[in-house]
């Protein structure tokens, strides 16, 4: 992990197929929690009404810790991550 003030670049060789952008709500850049946030679902739903298409979806109906995943216009993927 690299960190250069409030910007923090993780390098991780042979982990991930493709360049990965990862977002953690609910943690700060030190990974730290916050709160409030904005929970993934939410952040899934709004995405999904905007006619973004999921490579991966985290369930609906559940709560705490979840993902998805989506693909930017380069084809990299894009990973919502919230870790409670």
């Amino acid at each position: 992990m690299l960190r250069n003030g409030s910007h923090v670049i993780g390098l991780f060789q042979g982990m991930f197929e493709r360049n990965l952008l990862t977002f953690n709500p609910g943690w700060d850049q030190a990974a730290a929690e916050v709160d409030p946030f904005t929970d993934v679902r939410e952040l899934q739903r709004t995405l999904r009404d905007a006619g973004v298409e999921f490579v991966s979806e985290v369930d609906e109906h559940g709560t705490g810790p979840g993902s998805f995943v989506v693909v930017d216009p380069d084809g990299n993927p894009v990973l919502v991550d919230q870790h409670r």
